[in-house]
């Protein structure tokens, strides 16, 4: 069926069933009870419930479930409920963070278009926009939002605001003209779209579509059926999860028949078993990961980034490609007049002095009153000519005053150029094309010559050139006492041109270079032309290699991947060429980050690997499809992100090589003393030094500063996993070290017994605990942390010793099976660390030499 832009007005009233005049009442109930509510469903984001369930779905959390079921069988409740304060502490931090980001998200929702001006039976009504159907006639003005796609049937001076759902960069004229039937959504100027902004003129259009049916729920729909992707972080603790999982099965199917043969008890080898999957399992990872998450999105909401989704802080430190939209991201999002030309003179428009010569001076006065906005309110075009006036010192409403309009020609699609006659003089502004066609005349330094053809090649290289740099020019002119009007259409005398852009924001280039040195490649995707949006990244170092929507439409998805890393601009794409060149990406195994604002940036937000949607201009299906929403809409905000993510990437691997060397050694040291018949840890030990040594200390961790050079080396390969050689040498190594000196002083405290004592276990507990505490400035050493410049940490590490001894020399001792040690006991431990740390220092320093600085090992 042809499509409503492409065919003329009265054509597309018949095809809908409609009239100029409108439907009636009745007509328009049935059809609302056809089509449904004007509407997009929205799923509403997550609910409390379901923030809940995410907090629980790790395989290490059912691994301890598993082992409290175990020990309460077993009948030690104390082990079972250390175990399940712990499973409920992580999921209660998790649950906090999220269900702040989910309610700071929805704050920012704000109603669109909540009425509409109709024709029904005849007559103009204002209704509920939800009430629309297909075949209704509205009427719609300056300030509105468009409440539903519709087809144009008549306009005056009319321009919509499409940035959010084409990414435009200008208001768009809009024609009833029919255009072609293949015209791309942001060249159909006979339609009007749901969810934009009228800027200037009146129109009345007849509704095509409604609710999921517009182009905006088109979007909508493609985001319901867009999986969210799963960050770094998440899949490699997943996987270390299982992992950890199928061990523990592993070596409980071992141990406890070895067990039987020895002739242990059903309950004992059943408490072997629950130690062996404790000490595997470091409890407190995944609470610390949540938290130290949690940290680095506190210090980035202090930075206007608001996270929706905690992993997502991490992941951005994996990023190697951001792909960003133009309008208001990497540009301010307003026009501004850049420079000024007059038969040969360019002007710098940022200057603040007042105009240097007359011609200058008339140039600004022609943008004041040949105007119909205000400073306040009106089209951005306008309001740039306005700003730079007042800028330059001349008085916008004093000149308006004083030269009132007596005459007007009002500006049109067709004619391309508006006109005000002020007495005795006639002012014209307009596309450079056409006003130099009516002029006849050009006004120099020494006043009006004749406008010689070499003349007007001058001034149409100029306007050239001004395109080449991305501005939007605008032709000014005057005529001499004009009889009225009508007498504005030629004799007229250029006088020059003004050239807009919707400038780069000023700090942008720093943070474009900032991301290119942190071996980030920086795409530009845009629905703007192609000559402005290379002008663009050129000047913000991104590059100029340009392909455009349309070549994009013509290539396969093997093309596309073939051609998208090399290219720096995408220009005129629509919202199904953003996801293709991200899967593109994707496809070459880039991790990349998109950034929008726009209704038309959804999708490919939220089937990126970090989504970052911007909070002040940004629409509400951007937002929610994100992971991150910027509260500034500053690009250099990214940059800070990414800084921050990698921070915390470094210390996420600090703590887990921390905890998994820990576990390791637990591990090892329960197994060999188990084969030999002793239970040389119990279950509520070993959690006991989980909670320190994965508690407060390797939380104090999480605020490390980060590393000087943090953005001077590449990004981490996200295929290598967070256990790299470099970690997994740290816990092969030092957990080979801490197994064999514990496994001594277990020997030397057992001194021959046959059961183990409580003196026995009470050194190993102590010692093992204490070996923890050293081992840890050690890893933070071999990541290039200084040793003093966190105090937390110090704190941290003094208060876990302190309940150390709390479980020692307090009556928790009866609940630890611990007894208080001597003086003689504690030399026997300090002679085990300072034995122990040189050892460790040179196993650092080993792995340092051997895999440098690579963040990915």
């Amino acid at each position: 069926m042809p499509k409503p832009h492409g065919l003329a007005s009265d054509r597309v009233l018949d095809d809908l069933g409609s009239q100029p005049e409108g439907l009636s009442s009745d007509e328009a109930r049935r059809r609302l009870e056809s089509h449904g509510e004007n509407e997009l469903v929205s799923d509403g984001g997550r609910s409390p419930f379901d923030i809940v369930l995410e907090q629980f779905d790790s395989v290490l959390i059912w691994v301890l479930v598993a082992a409290a079921a175990l020990s309460i069988w077993a009948g030690h409740a104390v082990d079972a409920v250390l175990i399940l304060v712990i499973v409920a502490a992580n999921g209660a931090f998790g649950f906090v963070q999220d269900y702040r980001a989910e309610r700071s998200l929805q704050s920012l929702r704000k109603m669109v278009a909540p009425t509409a001006a109709v024709r029904r039976d005849g007559d103009l009504q204002e209704i509920d926009a939800s009430g629309l159907v297909p075949g209704d006639v509205i009427v719609l003005g300056g300030g509105d939002v468009v409440p539903a796609d519709s087809r144009l049937l008549g306009s005056t001076d009319l321009e919509t605001d499409e940035a959010a759902l084409t990414g435009e960069s200008v208001p768009v004229s809009k024609s009833t003209d029919p255009v072609g039937s293949e015209t791309s959504l942001a060249e159909r100027t006979s339609m009007v779209y749901k969810g934009t902004n009228v800027t200037r003129g009146k129109g009345v259009a007849v509704v095509t579509e409604t609710g999921m049916e517009t182009a905006v729920g088109e979007i909508a729909q493609r985001l319901a059926t867009t999986e969210d992707t799963q960050t770094p972080l998440q899949g490699e603790l997943d996987e270390l999860g299982r992992t950890l999982g199928v061990g523990v099965v592993i070596l409980s199917a071992l141990v406890v028949p070895l067990l039987f043969v020895r002739g242990t008890s059903a309950v004992q080898a059943a408490l072997t078993a629950v130690s062996l999957a404790v000490a595997a399992v470091p409890e407190g990872l995944p609470a610390v990961v949540t938290l130290t998450l949690a940290l680095g999105v506190r210090k980035m909401s202090d930075e206007n980034a608001l996270v929706r989704r905690l992993p997502a802080v991490e992941a951005l430190g994996a990023v190697d490609v951001i792909c960003t939209d133009k309008t208001g991201t990497l540009t301010r999002g307003q026009m501004t007049v850049d420079r000024l030309w007059m038969n040969d003179s360019v002007v710098d428009a940022t200057d603040t002095s007042d105009p240097r010569s007359d011609r200058e001076k008339l140039l600004l006065r022609i943008g004041i009153l040949c105007n119909d906005s205000t400073l306040e309110d009106g089209d951005p075009t306008e309001q740039a000519l306005l700003e730079v006036a007042d800028r330059r010192g001349l008085d916008v409403d004093g000149l308006r005053a004083e030269h009132p309009r007596t005459g007007e020609v009002p500006f049109s699609s067709e004619r391309k150029w508006m006109g005000t006659v002020h007495g005795d003089v006639g002012y014209v502004k307009g596309a450079p094309e056409v006003v130099i066609e009516n002029c006849d005349r050009i006004l120099t330094a020494d006043g009006p010559v004749e406008l010689t053809d070499t003349a007007r090649d001058r001034v149409e290289a100029t306007v050239r050139e001004f395109g080449d740099d991305a501005l939007r020019v605008l032709a000014m002119a005057y005529r001499e006492d004009p009889a009225d009007a009508d007498d504005l259409g030629d004799g007229l005398i250029f006088v020059g041109l003004s050239g807009m852009i919707d400038p780069p924001r000023t700090e942008v280039a720093d943070a474009i270079a900032a991301t290119t040195r942190a071996g980030i490649a920086v795409k530009m995707v845009t629905g703007d032309n192609a000559r402005t949006a290379r002008a663009i990244a050129d000047a913000l170092g991104i590059g100029t290699k340009v392909l455009e929507g349309g070549d994009i439409e013509r290539m396969d998805d093997e093309a596309l991947i073939g051609r998208v890393e090399s290219v720096d601009v995408f220009a005129r794409t629509s919202p199904e060429h953003k996801v293709r060149i991200l899967r593109a990406l994707q496809e070459l195994g880039h991790e990349v980050a998109m950034t929008g604002d726009g209704v038309n940036d959804a999708p490919a937000l939220k089937s990126a690997d970090v989504g970052v949607a911007m909070g002040i201009r940004g629409t509400d299906v951007a937002r929610q499809a994100s992971d991150i929403v910027l509260l500034d809409d500053n690009y250099e905000t990214i940059e800070r992100a990414v800084e921050r993510g990698r921070a915390i990437f470094d210390n996420i691997w600090k703590f887990v090589a921390y905890l998994l060397s820990a576990n390791v050694a637990e591990v090892a040291l329960v197994f060999i003393a188990s084969l030999y018949g002793y239970l040389i840890l119990p279950a509520v030990q070993l959690l006991w030094i989980n909670l320190l040594t994965d508690g407060l200390p390797a939380l104090a961790l999480g605020a490390d500063p980060k590393g000087e050079g943090v953005m001077n080396r590449p990004p981490r390969d996200p295929e290598r996993g967070i256990v790299g050689r470099r970690m997994l040498g740290v816990i092969a190594a030092t957990g080979a070290v801490t197994t064999v000196v514990m496994l001594g002083l277990m020997a030397f405290a057992l001194e021959g017994a046959a059961v183990v004592t409580p003196y026995a276990m009470t050194m190993v507990f102590t010692g093992f605990v204490f070996l923890e505490f050293e081992k840890l400035y050690v890893i933070r050493w071999l990541r290039e942390t200084p040793t003093l410049s966190n105090p937390w940490l110090a704190a941290a590490v003094a208060g876990s010793a302190v309940l150390q001894l709390a479980v020692l020399y307090t009556p928790l001792n009866q609940y630890f099976g611990t007894v208080p040690l001597g003086l003689t006991d504690w030399g026997i431990i300090a002679v085990v660390l300072l034995v122990c740390l040189p050892i460790y220092v040179a196993i650092a320093a080993l792995i340092r030499r051997t895999t440098g600085t690579d963040p990915s090992r």
